[in-house]
């Protein structure tokens, strides 16, 4: 018997998040025969529902007219999300849906609904990394983790942006039908079975508040600038012209973070900006990024990235033609 898959859309949603696990299931299920996936698509309204690219997806069942058992509810995001989070209708009929599925699962910033209809309290759930903070403040009640590329937590899962919804569907492939098939379908779509890495490793330089002082922001400019400098909080403080100790306490206070902590952010940026546009052997990376031997730049990079430096060199390195 087909397991039935109900995504949930909405005006402005981000077409992949729908379009990626579709054909994960559509390809499983014509793998697996009577045993597969049957995909329905819903919103608030039945007709045409356009993605924020401009192509227009067709709606045959409004939520309010989903009826029966459902295998598994997915959520779709999108950059409207936030516009729709006050939608009664959308936020009820998911959580009314919710209440007749086995699994639950969420891609991007699709969680912000679930976390709406309080389907993600007391759960560690994941999103976009852009909107992770967002996720945090709204729902204190949600154990927000911004790195892995999905989570499981009981029946509901929730996943990282837009690619990760496939990772995702092949998850839920592998826990239904087993290693194989699951394997079998990423081979057929040419995508990872299990992506390394988690989704810090595509995020954008990691950064602190600006400081309210000019004399701290120049510093900040200066520690970014200057990596393979003497950055201890001694020398930081002398350049600040103030004691260790004040330096250290109002550094913390305006930057949000201690001294050091802000100088291996801004070092393991350095290291990620040489391997993506230097072909420099690892120990000229981590002498120049300041971070003094390969051991210490594999460490720095697996604690923020959980990912090694050769191999985001090989996934980011900026190629000539």
């Amino acid at each position: 018997m087909q397991r039935r898959v109900v995504i949930v859309v909405f005006e402005g949603f981000q077409l992949l998040d729908m379009a990626g696990p579709a054909d994960v299931f559509a390809l499983a299920d014509l793998m697996a025969g009577a045993d597969g996936y049957q995909v329905e698509v819903t919103a608030v309204r039945a007709g045409s529902v356009t993605a924020h690219n401009g192509i227009a997806t067709v709606v045959s069942t409004p939520l309010h007219r989903v009826d029966g058992p459902i295998d598994t509810l997915m959520v779709a995001g999108g950059l409207t999300t936030m516009e729709f989070l006050p939608d009664r209708e959308l936020v009820g009929g998911i959580e009314r849906l919710a209440g007749r599925s086995r699994r639950i699962t969420s891609v991007c910033s699709g969680a912000l609904f679930l976390a709406e209809a309080g389907l993600l309290d007391g759960r560690r759930a994941t999103t976009h990394w852009l909107i992770a903070d967002t996720l945090r403040g709204r729902y204190p009640r949600v154990d927000v983790d911004a790195d892995p590329i999905y989570v499981k937590d009981g029946n509901v899962w929730t996943s990282a942006g837009v690619t990760a919804g496939v990772d995702l569907a092949l998850a839920l492939v592998a826990e239904d039908h087993g290693h194989r098939l699951a394997r079998d379908v990423a081979c057929g779509l040419v995508v990872y079975l299990h992506r390394p890495g988690g989704q810090s490793q595509f995020s954008m330089p990691m950064s602190a508040f600006p400081p309210r002082s000019e004399p701290l922001r120049e510093l900040q400019a200066f520690i970014d600038a200057n990596p393979a400098d003497d950055l201890s909080v001694p020398a930081l403080a002398r350049h600040a012209g103030m004691s260790e100790r004040h330096f250290s306490r109002v550094f913390t206070e305006q930057a949000g973070m201690p001294p050091g902590r802000y100088v291996e952010r801004s070092r393991a940026d350095a290291a990620r900006r040489l391997l993506e546009v230097t072909d420099h052997p690892l120990e000229r990376v981590a002498r120049e990024a300041g971070l003094g031997t390969p051991e210490t730049l594999y460490r720095v990079f697996h604690r923020h990235w959980r990912i090694s430096p050769g191999a985001y060199r090989r996934r980011f390195q900026a190629k000539e033609s």
